[in-house]
C-alpha cells in the first residue's frame, strides 16, 4: 500500500475520493490525508481478498500459523459475517442445526439465510446475576440424542461476560456423532495468549471458529478471522460462502489492520493479555471492596454452565444499590466519563483490554466507588427475583416452520393476548436473563403468553418485537 502511494501514482479508479484529493474537508479535518491515500481498490500488487495469492494470502497464513488453524480467513463485516458464512457452510434448507437458545442475533440471521431449522439447547442461568451461562455437555449429548440427523453443533464460548463451558468435552461429544462443531468465538481472540484463560476453540478441537478480532485485540472495528480445520469442514465451500457475504470491495486499511493485529499478539501477545487480566483481578478486588457492588468471579466456577472464566470480562452487579444496570450506565458516563460495554438490568460490563493501564483501571475503581457511595436508586426487585426462584418456566415452543419461512412468509399483526396456536414471525426476548422466549416459526403457546404477561408486570426489559409494549405481536398469516 505504502509503494504505491510513494510511487506516485495518478488514480483513475475507484474510490472516488482520489486518495482523498476529492474528500469534503469536513472528513478529511477528522481523518488523516495519509489515511485516505491508503484507501484504495482492488489492484494486482494489493491482492484480491475472494482469490488471494500475494500478501493477503501470506497474512492469513501467518494468522493459521499463529492460532493454529489449517486455514484462517480475513472477514471485514464484523464477525455477523463470519458466522453467516460458518453456518451457510454446514446447512443448507431443511437442514438441522444445534445452537444455544440465547443465540447471537447474527446466528439466528446466518440460520434465516440458509434456510436451516434451529434445534434449541437451553443454556444455564444464574439467577443470582440474571445472566445466561454456557450450556452444558448433558444438554449437548441430549440435543444429539433426540436429533441424530443434525449437520452441526454450534457453541457461544465464551459468553459476552467471559463464562465458558467445558467445550473440550462438548467437542468430543458431537466428535462421537461425525459432525462438526462450530464456535461463535467473537469475544475470545485474545484467550490463545493466557494459561489463565479458558481453552480456546481451535484448541479444544472446534472444525470452525469466528473472533471478533477488533472486540479483544488491535484490530478496527469490523475485522475478524474465520478459522477451520480441515476433515469435517468443506474448504471450499467455506470460501465459497466467504465471498457470498462479504463485499467484493473491501477496504484494505481494514485488512492492513488485522495483520497488525495478528502480527502484535504473534510478538507480544503473551505480554499483553496477561497484563490484561491482572489489571482485570486488581479491578474485581478493589470493586468486591465497594458496598453495594459485586464482581463475580473465582466462586462461581464448578457452577452449572461455568467451566471457566475469562477475566478480562469485568461484570458489576448493581441491583445492592437499589439500581439498573442502564441507569448506572447512564452515571458512570456523564457524571464519571466512563463508558461500560453494555449493561442489563442487574450488571454493567467492561472489557480489561491491551489497551488499558493500571490509571485506567484505577480511575474505573474511582468513579465505582464514588457512584456507590452517593447514588442510590429505590428500585425494587423482589418481584423479578420471586418470579426466576420459582424456576416455572414454560415449555420451549414447538417449531412449526424454519425461521427463513417465518420471516419471508405472510404476516399480520394480531393481539398477543389472542396469538395461541399462530406461528410468530419475530424474536420476543426479556432481560434478564436474555433468552428468547420465542423465535421465528415457533408456536406460541397460551403457557408463553402468560408467562411474558408475568414478566412484564415484574418489570421486564423486553427486547426483540415490533410493538415492544408486546401488546400485539407479528405472526405468519
Amino acid at each position: 500500500m505504502n509503494t504505491y502511494v510513494n510511487d506516485k501514482v495518478i488514480p483513475f479508479h475507484t474510490p472516488g475520493h482520489k486518495m482523498g484529493k476529492g474528500m469534503h474537508q469536513a472528513l478529511a479535518d477528522l481523518v488523516p490525508q495519509k489515511t485516505l491515500a491508503l484507501d484504495l481498490a482492488l489492484m494486482t500488487e494489493l491482492d484480491d481478498l475472494h482469490e488471494p495469492h500475494g500478501p493477503i494470502k501470506a497474512a492469513q497464513d501467518l494468522a493459521a500459523d499463529l492460532y493454529g488453524a489449517d486455514h484462517s480467513f480475513f472477514v471485514v463485516n464484523g464477525t455477523t459475517g463470519g458466522i453467516y458464512a460458518m453456518i451457510l457452510t454446514i446447512a443448507g434448507p431443511g437442514d438441522k442445526i444445534i445452537v444455544p437458545r440465547n443465540s447471537h442475533r447474527s446466528i439466528i440471521g446466518g440460520i434465516i439465510l440458509s434456510g436451516a431449522i434451529p434445534v434449541f439447547m437451553q443454556p444455564e442461568v444464574d439467577n443470582e446475576l440474571g445472566l445466561a451461562m454456557g450450556v452444558t455437555p448433558e444438554a449437548v449429548s441430549q440435543a444429539l440424542a433426540e436429533h441424530p440427523d443434525a449437520k452441526g453443533v454450534l457453541i457461544i464460548n465464551p459468553t459476552y461476560y467471559g463464562v465458558a463451558t467445558d467445550l473440550k468435552k462438548i467437542v468430543d461429544i458431537v466428535h462421537g456423532h461425525g459432525i462438526p462443531v462450530v464456535v461463535d468465538e467473537a469475544h475470545g481472540p485474545h484467550l490463545k495468549f493466557s494459561d489463565r484463560l479458558p481453552v480456546q476453540a481451535l484448541d479444544a478441537g472446534a472444525d470452525i471458529v469466528a473472533q471478533s478480532t477488533h472486540k479483544i485485540i488491535g484490530a478496527l472495528t469490523q475485522c475478524s478471522l474465520v478459522h477451520c480445520r480441515e476433515g469435517r469442514i468443506r474448504v471450499p465451500r467455506l470460501k465459497a460462502m466467504l465471498q457470498l457475504v462479504q463485499s467484493t470491495s473491501p477496504n484494505y486499511i481494514l485488512l492492513a489492520s488485522l495483520d497488525v493485529a495478528r502480527m502484535q499478539m504473534a510478538t507480544q501477545g503473551r505480554e499483553l493479555i496477561e497484563r490484561a487480566v491482572d489489571l482485570a483481578n486488581q479491578a474485581r478486588q478493589e470493586i468486591n471492596k465497594i458496598p453495594g457492588l459485586y464482581c463475580f468471579g473465582e466462586e462461581k466456577l464448578g457452577n452449572p454452565g461455568v467451566y471457566s472464566m475469562d477475566w478480562t470480562k469485568v461484570t458489576v452487579t448493581v441491583k445492592g444499590l437499589g439500581l439498573k444496570g442502564a441507569e448506572a450506565e447512564r452515571i458512570l458516563r456523564h457524571k464519571y466519563k466512563v463508558q461500560v460495554e453494555l449493561s442489563d438490568v442487574y450488571n454493567i460490563l467492561f472489557l480489561i483490554t491491551l489497551g488499558d493501564t493500571e490509571r485506567e483501571v484505577e480511575a474505573l475503581v474511582a468513579a465505582l466507588r464514588d457512584m456507590a457511595a452517593t447514588h442510590h436508586g429505590t428500585r425494587d426487585f423482589s418481584a423479578i427475583n420471586s418470579i426466576y426462584a420459582a424456576g416455572k418456566h414454560p415449555a420451549s415452543p414447538e417449531q412449526v416452520i424454519s425461521p427463513r419461512d417465518a420471516l419471508f412468509g405472510n404476516t399480520c399483526m394480531v393481539p398477543f393476548r389472542d396469538a395461541a396456536g399462530m406461528t410468530c414471525a419475530e424474536i420476543v426476548t426479556f432481560y434478564p436473563p436474555g433468552i428468547p422466549l420465542l423465535c421465528p416459526g415457533e408456536k406460541i403457546s397460551q403457557e408463553i403468553i402468560d408467562y411474558c404477561h408475568v414478566l412484564q408486570q415484574a418489570g421486564l426489559h423486553i427486547s426483540g418485537p415490533e410493538d415492544y409494549l408486546l401488546k400485539t405481536i407479528k405472526v405468519v398469516d
